[in-house]
């Protein structure tokens, strides 16, 4: 879940962007000169007065700069970002209890999110997220793989709820290889690193701040609002209800390549908000290597995710043994035990032009045991691109189009067949088929740090079931940061 709300956490407002420096800053021209410094720019100056006509006698002045200003030890970010969306009526043959409503309806959600930061130490940071969210999602958050609004998450309320969405110290230690400049945004100071590097975060944050970053579809606040987009449909990936965790990663970011490892606490219950504090009993770990590359000149990055969830959960198979056992609705909640969920996924992000950039995604977990954190996906395959305006006039505005094929591992799908309910699923029934999600935005800027964006979803097969739907969903956000 930077996503900031329910998986946001992340959450927005949390993307790193390195800007590699090619060449060396230069240095100031010292205020304390000696004697033929001074003399030589005094000449020089006198060129340009005495005579214009020589300009390249200009070239050898040294501009005169003051002192460096001192860098401020603190960092203070702000966000807020409100989506409205409206879902048309539809047809189903049946409904379950966690169906997603036939009927017309609408929801929101409002985030606020502010960013205290403070350096600590040479190469140490500390961040300090306090959060306000509120909204009413569509059929309390039930009937989809794909939900349609990624700053709505499993704690959702219609008043607001101010809480701490991310406490966490970042350590980083230069290993050479030249420079590199980061620049200043939400949860990152702006300064220069080494491009060679290992850098351990530590604290509470989500684990969508370090593994699984991805410039063109993750932040439901600027980008795509699908839960398909966030991440790995299939990851898991640990985390409380509102998409934050307690845990520590350390990266190592070389030249072309870098590698990622974590380990995060579960939350107590499926979905649940309290967190599981026995790490070395209920855990999730994840690993992630990434290989950035050149591709007819423009860069790409390729990357493997591999987790493993380990936590009490009820297995499909199971609970269907257990309710014909019984004469029973088949239920999870009958069959929890120890139990390890693992899954794999590929992210390929590639620059094609300037202005067009895009992605593409697969993954897959055994989904043998119930959803424990993220959404009911057991395999998917997805892909999109965004499109900066400078084509048309608006470098600042955006337009995002993106698919995912969502599906389901064969137990998954005999539990819900048989009538039992997930954390977000349970028509009652199911006619199976892939869910099939179609997603386009524009992102108009008309100031730097406010942006206006119309959204339209299509759904195939709302919740995997080809007796139900398709369901639309129209929708604006509107986001403001500083």
């Amino acid at each position: 879940m930077s996503w900031v709300l329910g998986y946001a956490a992340g959450a927005g407002a949390r993307r790193l962007r390195h800007i590699p420096c090619r060449s060396p800053l230069p240095m100031p021209f010292p205020p304390l000169a000696s004697a033929p410094v001074r003399i030589r720019f005094r000449r020089v100056l006198a060129a340009l007065a005495c005579c214009a006509c020589l300009p390249a006698m200009a070239q050898q002045a040294e501009p005169v700069q003051g002192p460096a200003e001192a860098e401020s030890p603190f960092a203070f970010h702000g966000q807020s970002t409100y989506i409205w969306q409206r879902k048309p009526a539809f047809g189903a043959a049946y409904s379950g209890p966690n169906s997603l409503g036939t009927e017309r309806a609408k929801s929101y959600s409002f985030s606020a999110t502010l960013d205290l930061g403070l350096k600590l130490w040479p190469g140490a940071e500390f961040h300090f997220n306090p959060e306000a969210t509120q909204g009413v999602p569509f059929s309390g958050l039930h009937g989809l793989g794909g939900l349609s609004n990624g700053e709505l998450g499993k704690a959702a309320s219609t008043n607001p709820v101010f809480y701490r969405a991310r406490a966490f110290v970042r350590q980083t230690w230069g290993l050479g290889g030249g420079s590199e400049a980061l620049e200043a945004d939400f949860n990152q100071f702006g300064r220069t690193v080494d491009q060679q590097r290992v850098v351990l975060t530590a604290g509470n944050f989500s684990v969508l701040d370090v593994f699984d970053q991805n410039e063109f579809g993750s932040d439901p606040r600027t980008q795509f609002m699908n839960w398909s987009f966030m991440t790995h449909g299939a990851f898991d990936y640990p985390a409380d209800a509102r998409g934050y965790s307690w845990g520590l990663s350390l990266e190592y970011i070389g030249d072309g390549w870098s590698a990622r490892i974590g380990r995060f606490l579960q939350p107590l219950e499926s979905n649940g908000l309290r967190l599981d504090t026995r790490m070395f009993e209920h855990y999730g770990d994840i690993i992630e290597v990434e290989k950035r590359y050149q591709l007819a000149g423009r860069p790409g990055t390729a990357r493997l995710l591999w987790f493993r969830n380990k936590a009490r959960m009820g297995a499909f198979s199971d609970a269907i043994g257990f309710g014909m056992a019984n004469n029973t609705t088949p239920d999870v909640a009958d069959v929890r035990r120890e139990h390890a969920k693992s899954g794999v996924g590929v992210t390929l992000l590639q620059q094609v032009t300037d202005s067009l950039g895009m992605f593409a995604r697969a993954s897959l977990s055994d989904d043998k045991t119930e959803t424990y954190a993220f959404t009911e996906i057991g395999r998917q395959v997805s892909a999109g691109g965004v499109l900066k305006g400078d084509a048309w006039g608006r470098a600042r505005d955006a337009l995002g189009v993106a698919v995912a094929i969502n599906m389901l591992g064969p137990d998954h799908r005999n539990y819900l067949a048989a009538g039992g309910q997930g954390a977000f699923l349970g028509d009652g029934a199911l006619r199976y088929g892939p869910e099939q999600i179609l997603e386009i935005y524009y992102s108009f800027q008309p100031v730097k740090y406010l942006s206006i964006s119309p959204d339209f979803q299509y759904v195939r097969n709302p919740g995997y079931n080809r007796d139900r739907g398709p369901a639309k969903f129209y929708g604006v956000r509107l986001h403001g940061e500083f």
